[in-house]
């Protein structure tokens, strides 16, 4: 059976797995997290193949505590390899607080991020000077790297009422301080950006000839999550905001002919012959029990990627 056959697209690839995030390490060896249902711990399953991942033996890398920082809520983790060891990038409340949300670095002490022991390295830290930075609700961070330099994008809410979601970036020192003061990118400009709550949240970027796009979600974790896009030139300074331009409507969103609700909180990977892919979570439902989130059925979905032809942006596409 081909590699082709064994992956199928645009439907549930790995249940009860919000927030996705797949690692194509320098091995060929797939590394994937998520947020876990139960909020209670950072979980990581490895294979080398991306159609072995759904079975794949899932182990619990760290657990919440029992109160304090870190106990509540720990939401969309990242692993990433960076000057030469292993880390993830997470947010997690306070019992006593659950909404306290602040984003904090594991670090691995080994090579081996399955079998080598993870250690705190407390909250991101920000840049001298910056008096702004995870002192409000802060989550969803990812990492890139351009011309040489790392970036840390997150999401963070302004302190005022409604609170409203911003994502900003930020140069890195080393990977748990931030080099330089935050900047905005993007704020909820649009009406489909403020269906619920004003949102904009879960980055992560894929580079195409020269380009930078930023994906992004919006609105509530219901069906009317959707994703939206940033563009910048590589070569652009990418801490101006005026280097990026945002897209008028989003680039994906539910489809009910299709049964995908609430597409989002993507990350973008390759297969294994270096085609490009996004790994996104999104219901199969519309209807949906409860508060939508703690309703633990968001999945894993993947979606092949290709470039428009003439202007090098990615088409975002079910029919792909």
């Amino acid at each position: 059976m081909s590699r082709e056959t064994e992956l199928k697209y645009n439907e549930p690839w790995i249940l009860q797995r919000a927030d996705p995030y797949v690692y194509k390490h320098i091995d060929g060896t797939y590394y994937f997290t998520a947020s876990i249902p139960a909020y209670d711990g950072i979980v990581i399953r490895h294979s080398s193949t991306l159609a072995g991942l759904p079975d794949a033996e899932e182990v619990e890398v760290w657990h919440k505590h029992e109160k304090g920082i870190m106990s509540k809520h720990i939401w969309a983790p990242e692993i990433h390899y960076l000057d030469g060891r292993w880390y993830i990038y997470y947010s997690g409340g306070d019992i006593d607080d659950e909404w306290e949300i602040r984003p904090y670095v594991l670090e691995c002490q080994g090579q081996d991020p399955m079998k080598d022991p993870w250690v705190e390295r407390g909250k991101m830290v920000r840049a001298e000077g910056d008096v702004f930075s995870f002192e409000a609700f802060s989550l969803d961070a990812t990492v890139f790297e351009n011309k040489g330099k790392h970036y840390y994008v997150w999401a963070e809410k302004v302190s005022v009422y409604p609170q409203i979601s911003n994502l900003y970036i930020a140069e890195m020192e080393n990977p748990c301080k931030l080099k330089t003061v935050q900047v905005m990118l993007t704020t909820p400009d649009y009406d489909w950006e403020r269906v619920g709550f004003w949102v904009d949240e879960g980055p992560a970027v894929i580079k195409h000839n020269g380009k930078i796009y930023l994906t992004f979600s919006a609105s509530e974790t219901g069906v009317h999550y959707c994703m939206g896009m940033l563009t910048a030139d590589e070569d652009a300074d990418l801490l101006d905001p005026k280097s990026w331009d945002k897209d008028r409507y989003p680039v994906l969103k539910t489809d009910a002919s299709r049964g995908i609700y609430g597409p989002g909180h993507n990350c973008f990977t390759q297969d294994e012959d270096g085609n490009p892919l996004m790994v996104y979570h999104a219901r199969t439902e519309e209807k949906i029990e409860g508060n939508p989130l703690y309703n633990p059925n968001r999945h894993a979905m993947l979606m092949k990627i290709r470039f428009d032809e003439k202007t090098g942006r990615p088409i975002f596409s079910y029919d792909e």
